[in-house]
């Protein structure tokens, strides 16, 4: 049987729903029962996404977004350890806590780079079309198996440190694969022909340094707005990226793809809107700015974002 991404899809949706049934049965918690409803809901778009009308995905989306937006994704009870415990845990492993992390990357790249041996009576192992997603869900269950090893403790303990972490980030966990798909809506929609239009017109793309920079910053600012890479990018290369870099200089699609990723990901850094990334970090830290995050990101972002400018340009059109 091949290992696909959709069984990967289902073990998330398992989790959430998991987490749904935890949080309704939490009395403590002050609003377990929309809190349940909203994780409920959005296990069933990966446990049934795939086979329900497009329509009840759509509605499921926009009571997840009223109950986000009243406020009824809230924080349940869980039993913290002490800080001593804490320190007393990590004196006891050492740097073995590094183990299962680094288990993650290694699994995912040997199960990427090896697939296509993977392969029994003529069937691979591991799904050809989506290879490296389905390779970083085995390295998860890895470093799951490990860290239960080391620390003697059960994959319930998992489940229950999971929900918390899901708990801390809130709604601003869906956020990556709402605005991802709010990308393709766009796309779809035609904005890309729009930017295409207004770029065109108002700025000289006869100048080629000029229509690098105006996909580059335009990643970045399509990012800050939506607060996703994936969300801005069919939009800037459908509108800039493929007609003018590609098509009308001939430049190289792999390298725009990537330094045009990277170039959202800088965007990344400077918005609220990513907030699973910039905001909740911050709450967790229980820092007083809840935009120090982004503030201490700023340089770095802007630094980088001009690199990339002069690295499309010198290396996309050789």
């Amino acid at each position: 049987m091949t290992l696909t991404i959709t069984h990967l899809y289902y073990l998330v949706g398992a989790i959430l729903a998991i987490t749904a049934v935890m949080t309704l049965m939490d009395r403590q918690h002050s609003k377990r029962y929309s809190s349940a409803f909203f994780w409920g809901l959005y296990s069933l778009v990966f446990l049934l996404g795939d086979q329900l009308p497009p329509v009840w995905v759509g509605v499921g989306v926009v009571v997840m977004a009223l109950i986000a937006a009243f406020g009824g994704v809230g924080i349940g009870r869980h039993v913290a350890r002490s800080a001593a415990e804490y320190s007393a845990s990590a004196n006891l492993l050492g740097n073995k806590l590094f183990i299962p992390a680094l288990a993650i990357p290694a699994v995912t790249m040997i199960g990427t780079l090896s697939a296509k041996y993977l392969v029994v009576g003529g069937i691979p192992l591991l799904d050809p079309k989506n290879t490296t997603m389905v390779s970083l869900g085995l390295g998860c269950m890895v470093a799951l198996a490990l860290v239960c090893k080391m620390t003697n403790e059960t994959p319930m303990q998992g489940i229950r440190e999971s929900r918390r972490l899901t708990d801390a980030l809130g709604w601003a966990l869906v956020l990556p694969q709402m605005l991802g798909m709010l990308g393709l809506v766009f796309s779809d929609a035609g904005v890309g022909k729009a930017v295409a239009h207004i770029t065109t017109s108002y700025i000289n793309m006869d100048v080629r340094f000029f229509a690098v920079m105006v996909y580059v910053v335009g990643m970045a600012l399509f990012t800050i707005i939506m607060g996703n890479g994936f969300a801005a990018f069919p939009v800037m290369t459908g509108g800039v990226g493929v007609p003018v870099l590609v098509g009308m200089y001939d430049g190289n699609p792999a390298l725009m793809a990537a330094i045009g990723m990277l170039s959202g990901y800088c965007g990344t850094l400077l918005t609220p809107m990513a907030a699973n990334f910039n905001i909740v970090p911050a709450a967790l830290l229980e820092l007083p700015d809840k935009n120090a995050v982004i503030r201490a990101q700023v340089p770095t972002a802007l630094a980088l974002l001009t690199c990339n400018v002069f690295i499309l340009y010198f290396l996309m059109f050789r």
